[in-house]
Protein backbone atom coordinates (compact mmCIF):
# COMPACT_ATOMS: atom_id res chain seq x y z
CA UNK A 1 0.00 0.00 0.00
CA UNK A 2 3.49 2.30 0.88
CA UNK A 3 2.03 5.72 -0.31
CA UNK A 4 -1.80 5.37 0.74
CA UNK A 5 -1.66 3.92 3.97
CA UNK A 6 -0.56 7.26 4.88
CA UNK A 7 -3.34 9.22 3.18
CA UNK A 8 -6.33 11.02 4.79
CA UNK A 9 -8.76 9.93 2.97
CA UNK A 10 -11.30 13.21 3.30
CA UNK A 11 -8.41 15.62 2.27
CA UNK A 12 -7.44 13.52 -0.64
CA UNK A 13 -11.38 13.46 -1.81
CA UNK A 14 -11.01 17.43 -0.78
CA UNK A 15 -8.31 17.97 -3.22
CA UNK A 16 -9.83 15.53 -6.24
CA UNK A 17 -12.76 17.30 -6.31
CA UNK A 18 -11.07 20.83 -6.53
CA UNK A 19 -8.55 19.80 -9.17
CA UNK A 20 -11.33 18.09 -11.57
CA UNK A 21 -13.11 21.91 -10.95
CA UNK A 22 -9.76 23.36 -12.15
CA UNK A 23 -9.75 20.83 -15.08
CA UNK A 24 -13.05 21.22 -16.44
CA UNK A 25 -12.61 24.70 -16.59
CA UNK A 26 -9.86 24.11 -18.77
CA UNK A 27 -12.14 21.53 -20.60
CA UNK A 28 -14.39 24.24 -21.13
CA UNK A 29 -12.42 27.19 -23.10
CA UNK A 30 -10.16 24.44 -25.16
CA UNK A 31 -12.41 24.83 -27.57
CA UNK A 32 -12.83 28.43 -27.12
CA UNK A 33 -9.61 29.69 -27.98
CA UNK A 34 -9.04 29.53 -31.85
CA UNK A 35 -6.39 32.54 -32.24
CA UNK A 36 -3.88 33.45 -30.42
CA UNK A 37 -5.28 36.74 -28.99
CA UNK A 38 -7.76 34.31 -27.47
CA UNK A 39 -5.32 31.80 -26.34
CA UNK A 40 -2.64 34.86 -24.80
CA UNK A 41 -5.02 37.59 -23.81
CA UNK A 42 -8.62 36.26 -24.01
CA UNK A 43 -9.53 38.28 -26.86
CA UNK A 44 -9.14 41.60 -24.14
CA UNK A 45 -12.94 40.65 -23.03
CA UNK A 46 -12.26 40.17 -19.19
CA UNK A 47 -14.69 41.87 -16.41
CA UNK A 48 -13.86 43.60 -13.89
CA UNK A 49 -13.98 41.11 -11.06
CA UNK A 50 -12.44 38.39 -13.25
CA UNK A 51 -9.32 40.60 -14.15
CA UNK A 52 -8.89 42.14 -10.31
CA UNK A 53 -9.12 38.63 -9.00
CA UNK A 54 -7.09 37.21 -11.38
CA UNK A 55 -4.13 39.23 -11.24
CA UNK A 56 -3.55 39.05 -7.43
CA UNK A 57 -4.32 35.02 -7.53
CA UNK A 58 -1.61 34.87 -9.99
CA UNK A 59 0.34 37.52 -8.12
CA UNK A 60 0.38 36.06 -4.82
CA UNK A 61 1.69 32.47 -5.31
CA UNK A 62 2.42 29.67 -3.08
CA UNK A 63 4.81 32.38 -0.99
CA UNK A 64 1.46 34.01 0.38
CA UNK A 65 0.73 30.97 1.92
CA UNK A 66 4.50 29.22 2.67
CA UNK A 67 6.82 31.74 2.04
CA UNK A 68 5.63 35.01 4.12
CA UNK A 69 3.83 32.92 7.24
CA UNK A 70 7.23 31.02 6.78
CA UNK A 71 9.38 33.78 7.61
CA UNK A 72 6.93 35.43 10.00
CA UNK A 73 7.49 32.83 11.89
CA UNK A 74 11.06 32.62 12.08
CA UNK A 75 11.75 36.42 12.88
CA UNK A 76 8.24 37.87 13.67
CA UNK A 77 6.24 41.28 12.73
CA UNK A 78 9.12 43.30 11.01
CA UNK A 79 8.41 40.83 7.69
CA UNK A 80 5.06 43.08 7.55
CA UNK A 81 7.23 45.51 6.09
CA UNK A 82 7.08 43.35 3.02
CA UNK A 83 3.34 43.13 2.94
CA UNK A 84 3.66 47.20 3.44
CA UNK A 85 5.64 47.13 0.19
CA UNK A 86 3.44 45.08 -1.61
CA UNK A 87 0.42 46.83 -0.90
CA UNK A 88 1.78 49.80 -1.90
CA UNK A 89 3.26 48.74 -5.19
CA UNK A 90 -0.50 46.43 -5.83
CA UNK A 91 -1.91 50.32 -5.42
CA UNK A 92 0.36 52.66 -7.21
CA UNK A 93 0.50 49.62 -10.16
CA UNK A 94 -3.44 49.77 -10.58
CA UNK A 95 -3.32 53.55 -10.50
CA UNK A 96 -0.09 54.32 -12.58
CA UNK A 97 -0.21 51.50 -15.51
CA UNK A 98 -3.67 49.48 -15.26
CA UNK A 99 -5.25 52.05 -17.30
CA UNK A 100 -2.50 53.44 -19.50
CA UNK A 101 -1.19 50.40 -20.04
CA UNK A 102 -4.56 48.85 -21.76
CA UNK A 103 -4.78 51.81 -23.97
CA UNK A 104 -1.44 52.23 -25.16
CA UNK A 105 -1.08 47.94 -25.78
CA UNK A 106 -4.72 48.51 -28.37
CA UNK A 107 -3.15 51.64 -30.12
CA UNK A 108 0.21 50.36 -30.63
CA UNK A 109 -0.94 47.52 -32.97
CA UNK A 110 -3.10 46.04 -30.40
CA UNK A 111 0.00 44.26 -28.52
CA UNK A 112 -1.01 40.96 -27.30
CA UNK A 113 2.72 40.47 -25.16
CA UNK A 114 4.79 42.94 -23.69
CA UNK A 115 7.90 42.48 -25.74
CA UNK A 116 5.57 43.11 -29.13
CA UNK A 117 4.00 46.27 -27.31
CA UNK A 118 7.26 47.85 -26.91
CA UNK A 119 8.41 47.47 -30.65
CA UNK A 120 4.99 48.50 -31.38
CA UNK A 121 5.58 52.01 -28.92
CA UNK A 122 8.28 52.91 -31.37
CA UNK A 123 7.52 51.39 -34.43
CA UNK A 124 10.71 49.50 -35.05
CA UNK A 125 11.68 47.50 -37.59
CA UNK A 126 13.58 45.28 -36.27
CA UNK A 127 12.80 42.50 -34.03
CA UNK A 128 15.83 42.97 -31.46
CA UNK A 129 13.63 44.62 -28.38
CA UNK A 130 11.43 41.84 -28.90
CA UNK A 131 13.87 39.18 -28.54
CA UNK A 132 15.57 40.42 -25.80
CA UNK A 133 12.59 40.80 -23.61
CA UNK A 134 11.48 37.25 -24.42
CA UNK A 135 15.09 35.86 -22.98
CA UNK A 136 14.86 38.09 -20.20
CA UNK A 137 10.80 36.86 -19.30
CA UNK A 138 12.68 32.97 -20.03
CA UNK A 139 15.15 33.06 -17.67
CA UNK A 140 12.95 34.74 -15.09
CA UNK A 141 9.67 32.51 -15.09
CA UNK A 142 11.86 29.70 -15.29
CA UNK A 143 12.90 30.49 -11.79
CA UNK A 144 9.20 31.87 -10.95
CA UNK A 145 7.48 28.11 -11.89
CA UNK A 146 10.38 26.28 -10.53
CA UNK A 147 9.45 27.57 -6.94
CA UNK A 148 5.37 27.10 -7.79
CA UNK A 149 6.30 23.14 -8.40
CA UNK A 150 8.61 23.38 -5.08
CA UNK A 151 5.79 24.72 -3.01
CA UNK A 152 3.70 21.61 -4.70
CA UNK A 153 5.96 18.97 -3.92
CA UNK A 154 6.19 20.49 -0.24
CA UNK A 155 2.29 21.03 -0.07
CA UNK A 156 1.91 17.46 -1.28
CA UNK A 157 4.49 15.86 1.14
CA UNK A 158 2.68 17.29 4.03
CA UNK A 159 -0.93 16.77 3.42
CA UNK A 160 -0.07 12.92 2.68
CA UNK A 161 2.68 12.25 5.20
CA UNK A 162 5.28 11.97 2.50
CA UNK A 163 8.91 11.54 3.88
CA UNK A 164 10.69 13.85 3.00
CA UNK A 165 13.85 11.55 2.72
CA UNK A 166 11.71 9.28 0.22
CA UNK A 167 13.42 11.50 -2.81
CA UNK A 168 10.85 8.60 -5.04
CA UNK A 169 7.26 9.81 -3.49
CA UNK A 170 8.73 13.63 -3.34
CA UNK A 171 10.05 13.37 -6.51
CA UNK A 172 6.39 12.18 -7.73
CA UNK A 173 4.71 14.71 -5.43
CA UNK A 174 6.65 17.71 -7.84
CA UNK A 175 5.84 16.51 -10.69
CA UNK A 176 2.11 15.57 -10.10
CA UNK A 177 1.45 19.03 -9.17
CA UNK A 178 3.14 20.24 -12.30
CA UNK A 179 0.94 18.23 -14.38
CA UNK A 180 -2.21 19.48 -13.30
CA UNK A 181 -1.27 22.92 -13.95
CA UNK A 182 0.08 21.95 -17.11
CA UNK A 183 -2.72 20.45 -18.47
CA UNK A 184 -5.78 23.11 -18.09
CA UNK A 185 -2.82 26.00 -19.19
CA UNK A 186 -2.12 23.88 -22.08
CA UNK A 187 -5.94 22.65 -23.09
CA UNK A 188 -7.67 26.80 -22.03
CA UNK A 189 -5.22 29.22 -22.62
CA UNK A 190 -5.63 32.62 -21.09
CA UNK A 191 -9.67 31.95 -20.39
CA UNK A 192 -9.17 28.89 -18.30
CA UNK A 193 -6.21 30.46 -16.52
CA UNK A 194 -7.93 33.44 -15.86
CA UNK A 195 -11.36 32.14 -14.85
CA UNK A 196 -9.42 29.31 -12.51
CA UNK A 197 -7.62 32.16 -11.26
CA UNK A 198 -11.09 33.99 -10.32
CA UNK A 199 -12.14 30.71 -8.25
CA UNK A 200 -8.74 30.51 -6.62
CA UNK A 201 -8.30 33.73 -5.66
CA UNK A 202 -12.02 33.81 -3.87
CA UNK A 203 -10.77 30.32 -1.91
CA UNK A 204 -7.24 32.28 -1.15
CA UNK A 205 -8.99 34.82 0.11
CA UNK A 206 -11.33 32.50 2.56
CA UNK A 207 -8.97 30.50 3.80
CA UNK A 208 -6.67 33.17 4.45
CA UNK A 209 -8.91 34.90 6.33
CA UNK A 210 -10.51 31.91 8.61
CA UNK A 211 -6.90 30.59 9.79
CA UNK A 212 -5.98 33.71 11.75
CA UNK A 213 -9.31 33.34 13.24
CA UNK A 214 -9.12 29.99 14.12
CA UNK A 215 -5.46 30.46 15.76
CA UNK A 216 -7.04 33.31 17.81
CA UNK A 217 -10.00 30.54 18.61
CA UNK A 218 -7.49 27.98 20.33
CA UNK A 219 -5.00 30.38 21.71
CA UNK A 220 -7.24 31.86 24.84
CA UNK A 221 -4.66 32.53 27.20
CA UNK A 222 -2.27 34.78 24.21
CA UNK A 223 -0.41 37.02 26.42
CA UNK A 224 0.94 33.73 28.81
CA UNK A 225 1.26 32.06 25.57
CA UNK A 226 3.33 34.23 23.94
CA UNK A 227 5.18 34.24 26.85
CA UNK A 228 6.14 31.18 26.22
CA UNK A 229 7.05 31.26 22.83
CA UNK A 230 9.72 33.92 23.63
CA UNK A 231 11.80 32.07 26.21
CA UNK A 232 11.67 29.33 23.67
CA UNK A 233 12.64 32.12 20.88
CA UNK A 234 15.74 33.18 23.86
CA UNK A 235 16.70 29.28 24.47
CA UNK A 236 17.51 28.96 20.51
CA UNK A 237 19.52 32.04 20.82
CA UNK A 238 17.58 34.57 19.29
CA UNK A 239 16.62 37.51 20.67
CA UNK A 240 12.52 37.56 21.93
CA UNK A 241 12.43 41.48 22.50
CA UNK A 242 10.81 42.55 19.35
CA UNK A 243 8.82 39.53 17.55
CA UNK A 244 5.92 41.33 17.62
CA UNK A 245 7.54 44.80 17.03
CA UNK A 246 7.48 45.80 13.20
CA UNK A 247 11.09 47.36 14.24
CA UNK A 248 12.99 45.73 16.38
CA UNK A 249 14.39 42.76 14.80
CA UNK A 250 15.20 44.81 11.82
CA UNK A 251 17.46 47.08 10.54
CA UNK A 252 17.31 50.25 8.14
CA UNK A 253 18.43 47.74 5.26
CA UNK A 254 16.27 45.25 5.85
CA UNK A 255 13.14 47.97 6.37
CA UNK A 256 13.85 49.33 2.98
CA UNK A 257 14.94 45.81 1.20
CA UNK A 258 11.52 44.78 2.46
CA UNK A 259 9.72 48.15 1.19
CA UNK A 260 11.59 47.71 -2.69
CA UNK A 261 9.27 45.20 -2.98
CA UNK A 262 7.07 47.33 -4.44
CA UNK A 263 9.12 47.90 -7.27
CA UNK A 264 8.42 44.79 -8.47
CA UNK A 265 4.87 45.54 -9.68
CA UNK A 266 5.87 47.51 -12.40
CA UNK A 267 7.59 44.64 -14.45
CA UNK A 268 5.78 41.44 -13.94
CA UNK A 269 4.15 40.47 -16.99
CA UNK A 270 2.13 37.88 -15.23
CA UNK A 271 0.18 40.77 -13.92
CA UNK A 272 0.43 43.18 -16.32
CA UNK A 273 -1.20 40.73 -18.88
CA UNK A 274 -4.15 41.01 -16.72
CA UNK A 275 -4.11 44.95 -17.63
CA UNK A 276 -4.34 44.64 -21.63
CA UNK A 277 -7.04 41.86 -21.54
CA UNK A 278 -9.28 44.08 -19.55
CA UNK A 279 -12.54 44.43 -21.72
CA UNK A 280 -12.52 47.89 -21.26
CA UNK A 281 -11.11 51.03 -19.38
CA UNK A 282 -14.34 51.49 -17.23
CA UNK A 283 -13.89 48.46 -15.70
CA UNK A 284 -9.60 49.56 -14.32
CA UNK A 285 -11.62 51.26 -11.39
CA UNK A 286 -13.71 48.34 -10.07
CA UNK A 287 -10.68 46.34 -10.38
CA UNK A 288 -8.39 48.12 -8.61
CA UNK A 289 -10.72 48.85 -5.42
CA UNK A 290 -11.11 45.15 -5.62
CA UNK A 291 -7.79 44.09 -5.90
CA UNK A 292 -6.58 46.75 -3.33
CA UNK A 293 -9.01 45.20 -0.60
CA UNK A 294 -7.43 41.28 -1.27
CA UNK A 295 -4.19 42.66 -1.61
CA UNK A 296 -3.75 44.48 1.65
CA UNK A 297 -6.09 42.03 4.13
CA UNK A 298 -4.46 39.09 2.61
CA UNK A 299 -0.66 40.00 3.78
CA UNK A 300 -2.00 41.27 6.66
CA UNK A 301 -3.35 38.20 7.22
CA UNK A 302 -0.27 35.70 6.60
CA UNK A 303 1.92 37.58 8.28
CA UNK A 304 -0.74 36.94 11.32
CA UNK A 305 -0.99 32.97 10.54
CA UNK A 306 2.92 33.06 11.05
CA UNK A 307 3.38 34.93 14.17
CA UNK A 308 -0.05 33.20 16.03
CA UNK A 309 0.61 30.19 14.45
CA UNK A 310 4.33 30.33 16.37
CA UNK A 311 2.29 30.92 19.44
CA UNK A 312 -0.42 28.21 18.68
CA UNK A 313 2.42 25.51 18.37
CA UNK A 314 4.55 26.53 21.23
CA UNK A 315 1.45 26.50 23.06
CA UNK A 316 1.13 22.94 22.06
CA UNK A 317 4.73 21.78 22.43
CA UNK A 318 4.96 21.59 18.56
CA UNK A 319 8.13 23.20 17.02
CA UNK A 320 8.98 23.52 13.43
CA UNK A 321 12.59 23.34 12.30
CA UNK A 322 14.47 25.85 9.91
CA UNK A 323 13.56 23.52 6.69
CA UNK A 324 10.25 22.98 8.17
CA UNK A 325 9.22 26.56 8.88
CA UNK A 326 7.51 27.49 5.53
CA UNK A 327 5.07 24.62 6.58
CA UNK A 328 3.43 26.66 8.85
CA UNK A 329 0.12 27.09 7.17
CA UNK A 330 -0.16 23.74 6.67
CA UNK A 331 0.31 22.03 10.26
CA UNK A 332 -1.76 24.70 11.62
CA UNK A 333 -4.43 23.73 9.48
CA UNK A 334 -4.42 19.84 9.67
CA UNK A 335 -4.48 20.58 13.26
CA UNK A 336 -7.64 22.96 13.42
CA UNK A 337 -9.62 21.85 10.70
CA UNK A 338 -11.68 18.77 10.33
CA UNK A 339 -10.10 16.54 7.46
CA UNK A 340 -12.76 17.29 4.88
CA UNK A 341 -12.59 21.15 5.58
CA UNK A 342 -9.18 21.16 6.33
CA UNK A 343 -8.85 19.72 2.68
CA UNK A 344 -10.39 22.15 1.56
CA UNK A 345 -8.62 24.98 2.71
CA UNK A 346 -5.36 23.32 1.42
CA UNK A 347 -6.47 23.48 -1.43
CA UNK A 348 -6.36 26.89 -1.11
CA UNK A 349 -2.73 26.40 -0.86
CA UNK A 350 -2.50 24.60 -4.45
CA UNK A 351 -4.86 27.66 -5.47
CA UNK A 352 -1.82 30.15 -4.85
CA UNK A 353 0.50 27.69 -6.69
CA UNK A 354 -1.43 27.20 -9.49
CA UNK A 355 -2.72 30.45 -9.82
CA UNK A 356 0.94 32.27 -10.53
CA UNK A 357 2.34 29.39 -12.36
CA UNK A 358 -0.38 28.65 -14.98
CA UNK A 359 -0.27 32.40 -15.79
CA UNK A 360 4.19 32.33 -15.65
CA UNK A 361 3.72 29.52 -17.91
CA UNK A 362 1.67 31.39 -20.20
CA UNK A 363 3.51 34.33 -20.78
CA UNK A 364 6.45 32.53 -21.08
CA UNK A 365 5.30 30.18 -23.84
CA UNK A 366 3.84 33.81 -25.46
CA UNK A 367 7.36 35.30 -25.59
CA UNK A 368 8.67 32.23 -27.20
CA UNK A 369 6.47 31.75 -29.71
CA UNK A 370 5.16 35.30 -29.94
CA UNK A 371 8.32 37.45 -29.42
CA UNK A 372 10.94 34.82 -30.71
CA UNK A 373 9.79 32.10 -33.11
CA UNK A 374 7.35 34.32 -35.03
CA UNK A 375 10.38 36.73 -35.50
CA UNK A 376 13.17 34.82 -35.47
CA UNK A 377 12.31 31.58 -36.56
CA UNK A 378 9.66 31.89 -38.88
CA UNK A 379 7.71 34.78 -39.04
CA UNK A 380 4.91 33.12 -41.59
CA UNK A 381 2.72 30.90 -39.84
CA UNK A 382 -1.20 29.72 -39.76
CA UNK A 383 -2.87 30.56 -36.77
CA UNK A 384 -3.94 26.91 -36.47
CA UNK A 385 0.01 26.11 -36.44
CA UNK A 386 1.00 28.75 -34.02
CA UNK A 387 -1.73 27.68 -31.72
CA UNK A 388 0.10 24.39 -31.73
CA UNK A 389 3.50 25.59 -31.37
CA UNK A 390 2.21 27.43 -28.04
CA UNK A 391 0.99 24.84 -26.40
CA UNK A 392 4.67 22.40 -26.98
CA UNK A 393 5.98 25.74 -25.92
CA UNK A 394 3.80 25.42 -22.47
CA UNK A 395 5.14 22.02 -22.23
CA UNK A 396 8.62 22.92 -22.57
CA UNK A 397 8.65 25.29 -20.48
CA UNK A 398 7.13 23.56 -17.80
CA UNK A 399 9.24 20.44 -17.80
CA UNK A 400 12.32 22.62 -17.64
CA UNK A 401 10.96 23.97 -14.19
CA UNK A 402 10.03 20.77 -13.54
CA UNK A 403 13.38 19.28 -13.33
CA UNK A 404 14.65 22.84 -11.63
CA UNK A 405 12.46 22.43 -8.92
CA UNK A 406 13.35 17.96 -8.19
CA UNK A 407 16.72 19.45 -6.95
CA UNK A 408 15.73 23.25 -5.41
CA UNK A 409 18.88 24.70 -3.80
CA UNK A 410 16.93 27.64 -1.86
CA UNK A 411 13.79 28.12 -0.13
CA UNK A 412 10.36 29.53 -1.90
CA UNK A 413 11.04 32.87 -0.51
CA UNK A 414 14.81 32.98 -2.03
CA UNK A 415 13.82 31.51 -5.57
CA UNK A 416 10.36 34.25 -5.54
CA UNK A 417 12.73 37.43 -4.41
CA UNK A 418 15.01 36.80 -6.74
CA UNK A 419 12.99 36.62 -9.85
CA UNK A 420 10.79 39.52 -8.01
CA UNK A 421 13.68 41.25 -8.23
CA UNK A 422 14.84 40.11 -12.20
CA UNK A 423 11.02 41.55 -13.67
CA UNK A 424 11.25 44.41 -11.47
CA UNK A 425 14.46 45.76 -12.62
CA UNK A 426 14.40 45.22 -16.12
CA UNK A 427 10.57 45.66 -17.13
CA UNK A 428 9.32 48.42 -14.70
CA UNK A 429 11.37 51.68 -15.57
CA UNK A 430 10.91 50.17 -19.04
CA UNK A 431 6.71 49.68 -18.90
CA UNK A 432 6.60 53.09 -16.46
CA UNK A 433 8.88 55.27 -18.86
CA UNK A 434 6.91 53.91 -21.95
CA UNK A 435 3.31 54.94 -20.43
CA UNK A 436 5.03 58.93 -19.36
CA UNK A 437 7.97 59.89 -21.23
CA UNK A 438 7.76 60.90 -24.82
CA UNK A 439 11.25 61.33 -25.45
CA UNK A 440 12.12 58.03 -24.72
CA UNK A 441 13.54 55.80 -27.40
CA UNK A 442 14.04 52.32 -27.90
CA UNK A 443 17.55 52.25 -27.55
CA UNK A 444 17.14 53.86 -24.11
CA UNK A 445 14.24 50.88 -23.52
CA UNK A 446 17.06 47.93 -24.60
CA UNK A 447 19.78 49.13 -22.34
CA UNK A 448 17.68 49.75 -19.30
CA UNK A 449 16.18 46.13 -19.68
CA UNK A 450 19.63 44.76 -19.92
CA UNK A 451 20.94 46.73 -17.11
CA UNK A 452 18.64 46.06 -14.85
CA UNK A 453 18.61 42.41 -15.41
CA UNK A 454 22.02 42.06 -15.63
CA UNK A 455 22.48 44.08 -12.53
CA UNK A 456 19.81 41.61 -10.11
CA UNK A 457 22.08 38.75 -11.86
CA UNK A 458 25.10 39.78 -10.93
CA UNK A 459 23.90 41.36 -6.90
CA UNK A 460 22.74 38.16 -6.46
CA UNK A 461 24.91 34.85 -7.64
CA UNK A 462 28.31 36.72 -8.30
CA UNK A 463 29.04 39.57 -5.45
CA UNK A 464 30.12 38.76 -1.70
CA UNK A 465 27.66 39.49 0.76
CA UNK A 466 30.12 41.94 1.98
CA UNK A 467 29.62 43.87 -0.85
CA UNK A 468 25.86 44.03 -1.01
CA UNK A 469 25.42 43.73 2.45
CA UNK A 470 21.70 42.52 2.45
CA UNK A 471 20.44 45.00 0.57
CA UNK A 472 17.75 43.94 -1.77
CA UNK A 473 18.98 43.53 -5.16
CA UNK A 474 16.17 44.81 -6.69
CA UNK A 475 17.17 48.33 -5.28
CA UNK A 476 20.38 48.61 -7.39
CA UNK A 477 18.98 46.76 -10.41
CA UNK A 478 16.11 49.54 -10.60
CA UNK A 479 18.66 52.34 -10.37
CA UNK A 480 21.04 51.08 -12.62
CA UNK A 481 17.68 50.54 -15.30
CA UNK A 482 16.48 53.76 -14.97
CA UNK A 483 19.92 55.98 -15.34
CA UNK A 484 20.72 53.52 -18.53
CA UNK A 485 16.90 54.13 -19.71
CA UNK A 486 17.56 58.15 -19.21
CA UNK A 487 20.81 58.70 -19.69
CA UNK A 488 21.03 56.68 -23.21
CA UNK A 489 17.50 57.83 -24.20
CA UNK A 490 18.82 61.62 -24.28
CA UNK A 491 21.86 60.96 -25.85
CA UNK A 492 20.15 58.93 -28.93
CA UNK A 493 17.92 60.99 -30.85
CA UNK A 494 14.62 62.22 -30.92
CA UNK A 495 12.15 59.77 -31.38
CA UNK A 496 10.63 59.91 -34.80
CA UNK A 497 7.32 62.24 -35.29
CA UNK A 498 5.18 59.15 -35.83
CA UNK A 499 6.24 57.45 -32.72
CA UNK A 500 5.72 60.94 -30.92
CA UNK A 501 2.04 60.96 -32.62
CA UNK A 502 1.35 57.79 -31.37
CA UNK A 503 2.00 58.32 -28.16
CA UNK A 504 -0.18 61.40 -27.82
CA UNK A 505 -3.02 59.27 -29.64
CA UNK A 506 -2.83 56.67 -26.64
CA UNK A 507 -2.64 59.39 -24.08
CA UNK A 508 -5.86 61.08 -25.97
CA UNK A 509 -7.49 57.94 -25.62
CA UNK A 510 -7.91 58.21 -21.89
Amino acid sequence: MGFFANVDVPVLIAFLLYLAGMLAIGFYFSNKSKKMSDYFLAGRNLGGWVTAMSAQASDMSGWLLMGLPGAAYATGMGNYWIAIGLGIGTILNWILVAKPLRRFTEVCGDSITIPQYLQNRFKADSPLIRVVCAIVIFIFFLVYTTSAFVSGGKLFQVVFNIDPTNETYTKAAVIISALIIITYTFMGGFNAVAWTDFVQGILMFVTIVALPIALVAHTPDFSADLLNSTQKIVAEGADASGYMSLTSNMSGIDIISNLAWAFGYFGMPHILVRFMAIKDTKEVKKSAAIAIVWVVISLTAAVLIGVLGRVYLDSQNVALSSSEQELIFIKTVKMLFPSFLGGIFLSAVLASIMSTADSQLLVTASAVVNDFYTVVVKKEASEKKLMWISRIAVMLVSVIACILALNPNDSIMGIVSNAWAGFGAAFGPAIVFSLYWKRLTLKGTAAGIIGGAATVLIWEYILPDAVTMGLYSIIPGVIVSVLLTVIVSLIDKEPSQEVQQLFEAAKSEG
